[in-house]
């Protein structure tokens, strides 16, 4: 009898020791990201099971190389269920009443991060029991897209795609024809529960507006199309104007480069001229170059006189030569003094 319980406990088909019993089966649980998943744990006890309740569960995250966790637990008439980080505030126990025989669990707001098997165990000594669960958390179907690849022309070859955002596999298509609802080519009805549409030599009878579902175990989503099929367009006009408008920009931005290099160059000019005026603006004139200048004026008037009044004309015009303008006349660079020689005759001498 040992042995048997022993084999039954390894193989987890009725985890049972003593008179303890996990009653709820093992199973595997799908759910979509973001419901809520219960795990159901129920247990009976017989009255040799005096010991105190203590309920354990535990994860074994799908990537093996990580160890159990502990989730929650119950212990001492007490809940601890801050044990593991990502599941902080997600799991809770679905009884407010453990001894009654209930230690299923919800997970709520799943994540792909919570796939992996359950375990629950009790234990009400001498009574010990377990039971796995494996869960699974799908994606729904979300974002899906319908769109045509190609030229929707007469005769021309294209493709009406769906696809999904995201969503697990497997993932199951469906297209519809909602408007012109004529029948449709069979090679085209063949491919109706595929992804892809491929459409060969296209004809106005395939115009229309189409549906595609996708759907996988937790979900579906849906998205349409309209597909125009037209006569072929004048593909010469087209190129051609496309190159007169690509010219066009061209000579746009080469008029706009331009005019900005000819607005930099006239206010670099205007700085220039500006900066040169203020060079050549000649000094003020010095008091030295006044008296030389009296003094010239004089020379020029003594040239015309006559002998006669010279002596006289001397004395007085060089007095009123100011004394205080040579005297104030700058050092650097100094100028050799004038010299005037004067030649005249009276009484038949002639005075130098």
């Amino acid at each position: 009898m040992a042995l048997l319980r022993c084999f039954l406990l390894l193989c987890g088909v009725a985890d049972v020791t003593r008179s303890l019993t996990i009653t709820s089966p093992d199973h595997m649980i799908e759910k979509a990201k973001g419901e809520t998943a219960y795990l159901p744990c129920k247990f009976t006890q017989g009255p040799e099971d005096q010991g105190p309740l203590d309920i354990e569960w535990l994860l074994s995250p799908a990537d093996n190389q990580k160890v159990d966790q502990v989730i929650i637990l119950y212990s001492g008439d007490k809940i601890y269920d801050d044990y593991y980080p990502d599941l902080k505030g997600r799991v809770h126990f679905t009884s407010s009443d453990l001894k009654s025989g209930d230690a299923s669990i919800n997970v709520t707001n799943l994540q792909l991060s919570d796939i992996g098997t359950y375990q629950c165990k009790v234990k009400k000594a001498p009574g010990v029991g377990n039971k796995k669960i494996q869960l699974k958390v799908l994606v729904k179907p979300s974002g899906t897209r319908c769109y045509v690849d190609g030229s929707e022309e007469i005769g021309n070859d294209f493709k009406l795609k769906c696809e999904p955002k995201e969503g697990s596999l497997p993932l199951q298509y469906e297209w519809q024809k909602l408007s012109n609802s004529q029948k449709l080519p069979t090679a085209l009805m063949s491919e109706m529960t595929s992804s892809v549409i491929t459409v060969k030599n296209a004809t106005t009878e395939l115009s229309g507006t189409y549906k595609c579902t996708v759907s996988n175990r937790v979900g579906s989503d849906q998205c349409q199309l309209r597909l125009d099929v037209v006569p072929p367009s004048n593909r010469a006009g087209t190129i051609a104007g496309a190159i007169i408008g690509t010219l066009l920009a061209l000579m746009l931005i080469c008029v706009i480069i331009f005019c900005c290099h000819k607005k930099r160059r006239e206010e670099k000019y205007e700085k220039e001229v500006h900066h040169d005026i203020r060079e050549d603006v000649p000094p003020p004139k010095s008091r030295t170059s006044t008296a030389r200048s009296y003094i010239g004026s004089n020379h020029s008037s003594l040239g015309s006189m006559s002998p006669s009044n010279m002596e006289g004309y001397s004395k007085t015009q060089y007095n009123q030569v100011p004394s205080e303008d040579f005297e104030r006349a700058p050092q650097s660079p100094t100028l050799p003094p004038a010299k005037f020689k004067y030649t005249y005759k009276t009484d038949g001498i002639t005075v130098v």
